[in-house]
């Protein structure tokens, strides 16, 4: 029979619930002595029954590859360690519903014998995970209760094993495990071989039916992660940019506009970041009725921030678990995410201006995304109009069943210009022609007339961002940062707005700073951004010719 159905609102169909018994019943706390039960806290509760949710009627598991981005000391590695045992000896492989329309599970060993991994780059990477694993497998009821042997470099099942392994080992392509650990994985790269060991991991585990937990810290921006990778696959889904289902991210960290000078601020974006781990007096305030006090000593952390030998950057990273930026970024992701505000509407008929960078199709590589950007007049709002970017898998099927290579869909492209004249008042409009030559100067016949406020008087629309134009370049740039990092701009939030402002990077010129992608044939673009910077040069530009003369009526303003 299928399931029985929600007892109360949001409740999905889990393994979750039974996981957790399974963990407080059979394993112990590391760390102690005592024989104390291992019980996680309601922040890992939710990530279990999220982790093993299952179709409520084919039963069938829904997620086989997550991400756990919590800061440093957080908990993860235990937390993987009894998610592994749970792996090895407890029901988990979903078996459809009981009598009563609850999800059931059967064990690994009833359908094949059970390979668990702890994996890393390294074998002290290995250790986070290992070590506490151990302890929980010794102190608890295991070694009698499921016949585990449990080794210092190895854990023996009646059927199958619980080992570490490096992506230094020559086995893992061949090595079919039903679960495996990626532990640090924003230190995951091609350099160490992270990038080939995770592919490998997942491909196994999907061709078993298995699942993989990575239990990164925050990654930085631009350097190739395997945590960084995962995260961009999973955007891709929300975007509708990718087709692939059953990612789980969950990601935590301080809000964006945490002052690490100010102690309060801190105290409160780490108490935020830590959730159910932190030492907060009256527990966790994430849930009514509080969790008990955890063990992350938030007090103690503060500490950290006033050492100044240690790295801001490092610092909003390993406690904040903030994704903040590459060395070389043009913006920061506390940034990006502080100027934002959603609750924002641009209702029809109102006034704007519109910022556009346009693409072809490139020779290799992915090719670069088409975006059209709009901007509020009277108070600089940012938005998202369009933007077209290269799926995930570019190659489609034409009619004639070969393969066709993806282009920017330029029919869309003009029926959201036509669309936004037709929408809003837009008075100003800048386009960077690179490409779209043709198709600007269609706009400049088509639009130039009513525009009130013109790049020039013969182009009206045309406003390069490349070429002999560097130093008006340099200068329009500069205003945007400015007035966002100040906060005298807000945007919505698109994603693909804030991923190009963040993967936009800082080059020094002779004439000042400009931006680019990190190298030309970075899959990881940055046409939104110029969008916007359009845009906004653009809105500046319409305040300079008085297009936005504050006038009192009706106690309020008009533009």
């Amino acid at each position: 029979m299928p399931w029985r159905g929600p007892e109360y609102e949001g409740e999905r169909p889990t393994l979750g619930w039974y996981v957790l018994d399974w963990m407080t019943e059979n394993l112990a706390q590391p760390g102690r002595d005592d024989g104390e039960p291992f019980v996680p806290t309601l922040e890992q509760a939710e990530f279990l029954c999220a982790f093993y949710e299952v179709h409520p009627v084919t039963g069938k598991r829904l997620i086989r590859r997550a991400l756990l981005s919590r800061p440093r000391g957080w908990g993860k590695s235990p937390f993987v360690g009894a998610i592994a045992l749970a792996e090895a000896c407890a029901d988990v492989v979903p078996a459809g519903f009981d009598a009563y329309g609850e999800p059931v599970g059967r064990p690994w060993h009833s359908v094949r014998t059970p390979l668990v991994r702890i994996a890393a780059v390294t074998e002290q990477q290995t250790d986070n995970t290992w070590i506490p694993l151990l302890e929980m497998a010794r102190g608890g009821s295991l070694s009698t209760d499921y016949g585990l042997d449990v080794l210092d470099t190895v854990i023996y099942l009646p059927r199958g094993e619980i080992s570490p392994i490096t992506s230094s080992a020559t086995s893992v392509k061949g090595d079919p495990a039903c679960f495996a650990s990626l532990d640090q994985t924003e230190e995951w790269k091609e350099s160490n071989g992270g990038i080939k060991l995770a592919k490998t991991m997942r491909f196994n585990a999907t061709k078993i039916g298995g699942s993989v937990i990575e239990t990164p810290n925050a990654f930085t921006p631009g350097e190739g992660s395997v945590a960084e990778n995962s995260a961009s696959d999973y955007q891709a889904i929300l975007d509708g940019r990718s087709r692939a289902r059953g990612i789980l991210v969950d990601h935590r960290e301080a809000p964006g506009d945490t002052d690490m000078s100010d102690e309060r601020s801190l105290v409160a974006g780490l108490r935020h970041a830590y959730g159910d781990s932190s030492d907060h007096p009256d527990g966790c305030v994430l849930h009514d009725p509080p969790c008990p006090p955890g063990w992350s000593p938030i007090e103690g952390i503060t500490g950290a921030f006033w050492d100044t030998s240690n790295e801001p950057q490092d610092l909003r990273a390993d406690f904040l678990n903030q994704i903040t930026h590459a060395s070389d970024a043009w913006l920061s992701a506390p940034e990006v995410r502080a100027s934002s505000d959603l609750g924002k509407v641009v209702e029809a008929g109102e006034r704007i201006v519109l910022g556009f960078d346009g693409s072809r199709k490139r020779a290799r590589g992915v090719t670069d995304a088409t975006a059209l950007i709009g901007c509020r007049l009277s108070d600089g709002h940012i938005f998202e109009l369009g933007v077209w970017e290269q799926p995930k898998r570019a190659t489609q099927v034409g009619p004639d069943g070969k393969p066709v290579e993806w282009q920017v869909p330029v029919v869309e492209v003009l029926a959201a210009v036509h669309a936004a004249f037709e929408r809003y008042d837009v008075v100003g409009f800048y386009a960077d022609p690179a490409k779209w030559e043709s198709h600007v100067a269609d706009w400049e016949a088509a639009y130039g007339p009513r525009l009130q406020v013109q790049a020039t008087r013969n182009h009206p629309v045309e406003w390069w961002m490349t070429g002999g134009r560097s130093t008006l370049i340099v200068r329009a740039l500069e205003k945007f940062h400015t007035a966002l990092t100040e906060r005298e701009l807000t945007h919505d939030g698109s994603s693909a707005l804030v991923r190009h402002l963040l993967n936009s990077r800082r080059r020094k010129t002779r004439t000042g700073i400009q931006i680019m992608k990190e190298n030309p044939d970075s899959p990881n673009k940055i046409d939104a951004a110029i969008a916007a910077v359009l845009a906004w040069q653009c809105r500046m530009d319409a305040i300079a010719a008085g297009l936005a003369v504050e006038v009192e009526e009706m106690g309020g303003f008009t533009f």
